[in-house]
């Protein structure tokens, strides 16, 4: 293995001409460059500089081996910048795993937050319902949904973001069209169009919001996202009940009224790796998404 300092030695003496030469560039005594050299020389088991009137120059094997240390420190100093860049933020990588309704409300504006501020930063975006139970496959930040009060295990912190309501998306001329909210129950014998294929959180809570309500949604057809949902509900199909957030952009020929008694809601974390959560881009994240979450429209 080649000492890198001794190599950086050997460049300048056969940049410099001399080992004097070198010494005085390098701020290093005469004898001390002479030592590394001899040094690298026994390293290498090769000749690497000859005497040249009042100075040295590079054997064949030397000049051979400075050319190839020009790259080698090229290549050391960028990533010498390179780990400098990564400990101020400046590069580097970022995974983010989100959930489908802020994907569009919300990782907009992060993404172009990262990018403007570190222009060298890849983003890993990955969209995902769920918390991995297995923390290796988690991402560095996840927007995800759970209930109040989560705990996302050893080596992450959950920060809030939102309590997110759940609207009934009708038909404009629906009977409720014009109320301020509807009951749940007054919904029970309405055809009902489900918007969550995964089976995820958001639906199991809308469904115990509806046995508790003393009913279960007769889902006459079974969609896999809001948008799909929210047009069936403009076809004149049925309703859908769906969180605030994914009901901000309305179809023309629908209307959103709070579904209450009882009223339910998702409570939207930030799932944040302990290793990262003191680099400034998951700190600018974190910071962006507590922002559009305080506006989310």
């Amino acid at each position: 293995m080649l000492d890198v300092h001794r190599l950086r030695i050997f460049r300048s003496v056969v940049a410099s001409g001399s080992v004097a030469a070198a010494a005085a560039n390098l701020g290093y005594t005469p004898s001390a460059v002479s030592q590394h050299v001899s040094a690298l020389q026994r390293e290498t088991g090769l000749q690497l500089v000859a005497r040249h009137g009042r100075g040295v120059r590079p054997t064949a094997a030397g000049e051979a081996l400075a050319a190839q240390a020009d790259g080698v420190l090229a290549r050391l100093g960028e990533a010498e910048s390179f780990i400098a860049d990564l400990r101020s933020g400046r590069t580097g990588r970022l995974s983010i795993a989100y959930f489908a309704s802020v994907g569009a409300a919300w990782l907009p504006r992060v993404v172009s937050t990262l990018t403007d501020r570190f222009p060298g930063l890849r983003l890993e975006l990955e969209l995902r319902e769920d918390v991995p139970t297995d923390a290796a496959q988690r991402a560095d930040l996840q927007v995800a949904v759970a209930r109040r009060g989560y705990e996302p295990g050893q080596g992450f912190t959950a920060h809030h973001l939102l309590d997110d309501p759940y609207v009934a998306v009708l038909p404009v001329d629906h009977p409720f069209a014009g109320r301020d909210e509807v009951e749940l129950a007054e919904l029970a014998d309405d055809a009902w169009i489900d918007n969550d294929f995964a089976r995820g959180w958001c639906r199991r809570n809308l469904l115990e919001a509806c046995r508790a309500a003393g009913f279960s949604p007769a889902f006459r057809v079974e969609a896999h996202d809001y948008p799909t949902a929210l047009a069936f509900v403009a076809a004149g199909i049925g309703i859908t009940v769906l969180p605030e957030l994914g009901a901000v952009h309305l179809p023309p020929g629908t209307i959103g009224v709070p579904a209450v008694r009882p009223t339910p809601s998702r409570t939207i974390y930030a799932v944040v790796q302990d290793a990262v959560a003191h680099t400034p881009p998951v700190r600018a994240a974190v910071d962006v998404l507590r922002e559009v979450a305080g506006d989310p429209a």
